[in-house]
């Protein structure tokens, strides 16, 4: 059944074209995913649809009975309002309904004897039963706490930007509609939160019209992907893999009509040339033919971002991070966690929302400083780190002028010289727009420009906080491209699954209380790996304790030892003079190992399975040469007092 038609609709902002002469059908079952470039005109388009903005031309036709529901990139919320009065601001007869069952059902815990209260509470019992109201409401509990949200009664005004978000989802989605409206939906949402509203998505019956930037997400839920580029509309029935695919064949045909047409414009052109004047009508019908090849020419230009590689030399030693730990009042955030970073690491950190994954970027980049632990940067790193905000940009620029403050060209790895202005034209910045000053730049416009200021500064490693919040698929695919041969250490916390699984190649994955679990592969690598061993974290966790345990048994035994009498005659017992003679040899032995398991992690392994044992070796290793420096360090110190009394 069809649900909404859209004819002939065009849009325009000041003199650029977003939106021309675009016609779509959307019908009962569609799963329709929105892709195109970020400035485009995608969230102007969902909005049009919606009916929060009226198109310049064209008209939208909508059946009688057919709701849509519609989630904004930027909601608006009352900062007042609990999250439950929030969630029920629908204007549709149930969310009504709920509304006032609300109010009466507050105003009778006031006064539990009030007559009236009573009659009307058990008049909007009736409506709740007519328009199932009650299953509405406990779909909104249900909802609010797959999305991480357990206090129904807080203020909107005191939850994060992404809680507000989430909020603003589980409004839409328990809204009754026929056709749901998503802009960004995945956006502020860790894994876990994705994976469930992907089968929620899934089973829900009627229309779906999304924008989102998450591949898999669009591949496992969508039958039909349009894509909006350059004011056109291009559809593709089948999920994204099939869209890929769609997508280069029209292109190899759109290429082999075109050489065809510039064939045949060369020939006509040449005619021209020669002075052909339009006395007979065959001469007047060649002109006229000539004059709609040149005005018939398509624009094969390709909207990727073709970016060079740059970075600054980078010496052996990039960042060492030994038993670093971080709080936050009483809130344990990262617990004992050392590390060794190489060159070209890619890594990939992981955890719910509130974990300490941000935190970890923080104090790895210098931005925040740990609580316990060292951390060892090598003379030669040098950072660029992409904030989830923009920081400040002075909006009053020009977009060249702000990426000449960065660098005026970069040198890539091949010798290559790249100006601003060449790197803004790669990043899709065109003549008109990278004169343009911020302030007329869209979000994602100026998210890109903010990731081309930090690229153009060369930096050796770069941390990624949420880089692929607001950018575009194919910002994304080309990004991704350029960190394939970044010469560097790339560390990043992302939400999505598909850029992890391109760019890194070691995961961190927050597990909570301050657990912080390292794996060699990508985030499908560890899924897998996870999902086959599901006992690994528990594992880890006892291992840890027993170690720790152990060690703090060690360390007691030493301490009652060295609490020796000052009366009592010092000496060495056979078991120590034979530890003492060795231990030298000891400790260089597992430095030794230790040298060989990280040349081994760093080799890399197909063979996941044998990295994560190596892993875990290592770790071990660590624990017994912390050990074996405590021994070194009594037993030395033993000798000083033994050698003390004898002189006494």
């Amino acid at each position: 059944m069809n649900l909404l038609t859209i004819e002939e609709v065009s849009k325009s902002y000041s003199e650029r074209i977003l939106i021309d002469k675009v016609s779509l059908g959307i019908s009962d079952g569609d799963k329709i995913g929105l892709i195109g470039v970020n400035g485009t005109g995608k969230s102007t388009f969902l909005k049009i649809i919606a009916g929060f903005e009226v198109p310049d031309e064209g008209r939208i036709i909508k059946g009688n009975k057919v709701n849509i529901e519609y989630l904004s990139q930027n909601p608006e919320f009352d900062s007042e309002a609990t999250v439950l009065e929030q969630i029920f601001k629908s204007d549709t007869d149930v969310m009504k309904v709920i509304r006032e069952y609300e109010v009466v059902l507050e105003k009778l815990q006031e006064n539990p004897e009030s007559e009236s209260t009573l009659n009307a509470l058990m008049r909007l019992n009736d409506k709740m039963d007519a328009c199932n109201g009650w299953q509405v409401q406990d779909d909104a509990k249900i909802i609010l706490t797959k999305l991480g949200i357990t206090d129904f009664k807080q203020r909107i005004g005191e939850l994060s930007g992404g809680q507000r978000k989430r909020v603003a989802l589980c409004s839409a989605l328990i809204t009754p509609s026929d056709l749901l409206i998503l802009d960004e939906p995945t956006n502020h949402m860790d894994n876990k939160i994705i994976d469930w509203l992907e089968k929620f998505l899934n089973k829900r019956k009627g229309a779906l019209l999304m924008i989102t930037h998450d591949r898999y997400f669009l591949d496992r839920i969508t039958n039909k992907i349009i894509e909006l580029d350059k004011g056109n509309l291009y559809s593709y029935d089948g999920n994204y893999s099939v869209y890929l695919e769609k997508k280069v064949e029209r292109m190899a045909l759109v290429d082999t009509l075109e050489r065809k047409r510039e064939s045949l414009f060369k020939k006509e052109l040449a005619w021209i040339r020669r002075g052909a004047k339009a006395r007979s009508t065959k001469q007047k019908a060649r002109i006229d033919r000539f004059d709609e090849l040149k005005a018939g020419k398509v624009d094969t230009s390709s909207d990727n971002l073709e970016l060079s590689s740059a970075s600054t030399r980078l010496g052996k030693k990039i960042l060492n991070v030994e038993h670093i730990y971080k709080a936050f009042d009483d809130k344990k955030l990262i617990e004992d966690f050392s590390h060794t970073f190489t060159r070209r690491d890619k890594v990939g950190i992981i955890g719910p929302n509130g974990m300490g994954k941000s935190t970890l970027m923080n104090i790895l980049s210098g931005v925040l400083k740990q609580d316990a632990g060292e951390i060892e940067w090598g003379e030669t790193v040098k950072i660029g780190f992409f904030h989830q905000e923009n920081g400040e940009m002075n909006e009053n620029l020009r977009a060249i002028e702000y990426i000449r403050e960065g660098a005026e060209y970069i040198s890539t790895g091949s010798g290559e010289k790249i100006t601003a202005s060449q790197m803004l034209e790669r990043f899709l910045f065109d003549k008109n727009t990278k004169h343009s000053f911020i302030s007329s730049l869209s979000g994602g416009e100026k998210r890109r420009l903010y990731l081309l200021r930090i690229l153009m500064e060369a930096p050796n490693v770069l941390f990624l906080d949420e880089p692929t919040n607001d950018f575009d698929i194919q910002t994304l695919a080309v990004l991704e491209d350029y960190l394939d041969g970044f010469n560097g250490v790339v560390i990043t916390v992302s939400h999505d699954r598909y850029f992890l699984d391109r760019v890194s190649d070691k995961i961190f994955s927050f597990e909570g209380n301050g657990k912080i679990v390292q794996f060699v592969g990508n985030y499908t690598d560890y899924q897998e790996y996870i999902e086959k061993n599901p006992q690994v974290i528990e594992d880890n966790n006892e291992v840890n304790k027993e170690e720790k345990k152990e060690l703090d048994n060690k360390e007691v035994a030493m301490d009652e030892a060295q609490d020796i009498k000052s009366d009592k005659v010092l000496k060495f017992t056979f078991k120590e003079k034979k530890e003492f003679d060795e231990i030298d040899g000891a400790i260089e032995q597992k430095e030794k190992e230790l040298v060989d398991v990280n040349k081994k992690i760093n080799d890399g392994s197909s063979d996941f399975e044998y990295l994560e044992k190596l892993v875990q070796l290592q770790k071990t290793i660590k624990v017994e040469t912390e050990y074996l420096m405590k021994r070194w360090t009594y037993l030395n110190e033993l000798v000083e007092k033994i050698e003390a009394q004898k002189n006494s």
